[in-house]
């Protein structure tokens, strides 16, 4: 473990899961001192299989990250710290990390890697149900539950754009909206074009097994029967993140230009706190970019010292 005491790291990067590794791998390989440092708290844990990435398609997130880790720390001038970083300050030129451990890092530049933290609906069941059976991504789960009796649960714009993105995959499909309908009646009038019926009683639970739903119960005592079900549930940024005066877009992610840079010089972000697309090799993409582009501002900033 190396202390401020004796060390200033070129970089830190906060967030340890993909995007995190990979900014790792990139600026190892760029002779980069870095630390690492993740609390181990995916958003994926329950997750029971990652698809739509080269090479690993069908692993588990473990098994992917536990695998990018082993490679990432070959590179001797990377530090993994299993820690939770609690605060991000500047002083002077540097950046001060602390954590929950009681330790404070130094480094030149910070990369937040942090991802998201879903607030999702309190109905029974879909906790245990989300990254299983209940999904947010098509393209990450699409196939697996392609033809079978899915759900959108959503409403407004989002259950359109949902229903009509999900209907690709199958056509025995249910839209619950949870409530009162709040389509508009241009929309209503294209959703039943499509043929599928809208749901509008409220959802009480989703019931099923080891987190593979088999029913949606509603108020009325009423239920039906589905193999999966989607949605986009709300999300916060971390509390580091939210503390640093950062500017966020209208959807609440980490307003980024395209290598990662944020409006606070020196800090940078990759991943899911700053994309919508939230798959394996888009963030991944995101961390090596981000972190080949915080390389030329280093060598540029040590060439100026010569």
């Amino acid at each position: 473990m190396v202390s401020t005491s004796t060390s200033t790291f070129d970089v830190i990067i906060v967030g340890g899961s993909y995007a995190g590794l990979s900014a790792g791998m990139a600026l190892g390989r760029s002779l980069r001192r870095v630390l690492i440092i993740d609390g181990g708290k995916p958003c994926n844990a329950q997750t029971p299989h990652s698809h739509n990435f080269l090479t690993q398609d069908g692993s588990t997130p473990k098994e992917i990250a536990t695998l990018a880790k082993s490679q990432v720390l070959r590179y001797p001038t990377v530090t993994f710290q299993e820690d939770e970083a609690t605060q991000v300050t500047t002083v002077g030129t540097l950046f001060q990390v602390e954590t929950t451990s009681g330790q404070t890092f130094e480094g030149r530049k910070v990369l937040l890697a942090t991802g998201i933290r879903d607030r999702l609906p309190a109905i029974p069941g879909l906790q245990e149900s989300w990254g299983i059976s209940v999904l947010h991504c098509p393209y990450c789960h699409g196939y697996e539950v392609a033809g079978h009796r899915l759900g959108v649960l959503a409403n407004g714009d989002t259950a359109y754009d949902l229903a009509k993105l999900i209907g690709h995959w199958s056509k025995t499909l249910t839209l619950f909206t949870n409530g009162a309908s709040t389509l508009s009646a241009a929309q209503q009038a294209e959703i039943k074009k499509w043929g599928i019926p809208v749901v509008e009683q409220e959802v009480t639970a989703l019931e099923g097994k080891d987190g593979y739903i088999r029913e949606v119960v509603l108020d009325d005592g009423s239920r039906i029967a589905l193999d999966a079900i989607f949605t986009r549930a709300p999300f916060e940024q971390p509390a580091i993140v939210q503390q640093l005066g950062l500017d966020f877009t209208e959807m609440n992610f980490i307003r980024i230009d395209e290598f990662g840079k944020t409006n606070i010089e020196g800090l940078f972000a990759a991943g899911d706190n700053s994309s919508p697309m939230r798959s394996v090799s888009n963030v991944v993409a995101m961390g090596t970019k981000a972190a080949a582009f915080i390389n030329r501002v280093l060598i540029d900033e040590d060439l100026k010292t010569l």
